[in-house]
């Protein structure tokens, strides 16, 4: 299922999301030698991003510009001749899917663009392998895979997969979660569909108010304020409706004042 999900043949479970960050950035920085940065978004990105870049070496990885967590194509493309690999997820923050198409163009065959579908995992056209070197992906709480428990990375080619060998040794996913993972990974379209038609739903009723990238697919919706009126009002909301939220600026969502109304949370059910 997994497989058929990302379109990559060659995948691998880890016991944690952030595990298979560390090896995919291990391989990258092995694909590319001599070059010692790596690349990362400045915001609507994961926080292991910048920690795990800095234990494969000791420099700092630079961010790449964003709009509102959608990436800045020609930064990117200034940057990626002297970086090792390019790692960002989609959607952005949970919130606004990016254009993978037109960054891979830029990476491919520049640096490896390592693409965290954690928040897209089911849905074909955000999570398609043809546009990353490596996929990773995490199974943890308040996913859209929710077991958690564990992840996994995968590689679009066999040789890159090669390459990650010493640094696939330490994974372990441990059999007891392997039929619930199953299961989770089966019932996902019908749960992504239920969190999609949920933001829909929360975007048209909070219209009055500045959403974030609104045009764009994700699994979250964040809502900037311009006032203290207007945040008590979307905290209101999210109340009233029993949508649980955090509060921006935050990395993982957005740089600005803002609400994120964290749907990826809610159960099939809700």
């Amino acid at each position: 299922m997994l497989r058929s999900y990302t379109g990559h043949e060659h995948i691998f479970l880890a016991d944690r999301g952030n595990s298979a960050i560390l090896a995919a950035l291990e391989t990258a920085n092995r694909r590319y030698p001599g070059r010692m940065t790596a690349l990362y978004p400045d915001q609507g990105g994961w926080l292991s991003y910048r920690k795990s870049a800095k234990k494969v070496n000791s420099f700092e990885p630079e961010k790449v510009k964003t709009d509102a967590g959608i990436i800045d194509l020609e930064n990117l493309k200034k940057k990626a001749g002297d970086a090792y690999c390019f790692i960002y997820q989609n959607p952005a923050g949970y919130f606004a899917d990016q254009p993978i198409k037109e960054i891979y163009r830029i990476c491919r065959g520049v640096c490896t663009a390592i693409l965290d579908v954690t928040g897209c995992i089911g849905d074909k056209e955000l999570c398609d392998g043809r546009f990353a070197d490596m996929m990773v992906g995490s199974f943890g709480r308040w996913k859209p895979v929710n077991l958690g428990y564990g992840g996994f990375i995968s590689f679009r080619d066999k040789e890159t997969a090669q390459q990650a060998g010493p640094f696939l040794k330490s994974l372990r996913f441990e059999k007891e979660h392997e039929a619930e993972l199953l299961k989770k990974l089966q019932e996902l379209p019908e749960r992504l569909e239920f969190l999609y038609n949920t933001t829909q739903k929360v975007k048209q009723e909070l219209s009055q108010f500045d959403i974030v990238q609104p045009g764009k697919k994700g699994i979250n919706v964040v809502v900037r304020w311009r006032d203290g009126e207007e945040k008590k009002r979307i905290i209101n909301y999210c109340d009233v409706k029993g949508y649980e939220y955090t509060e921006c600026p935050r990395y993982i969502r957005l740089n600005d004042d803002a609400i994120s109304i964290e749907i990826k949370r809610l159960t099939r059910d809700a």
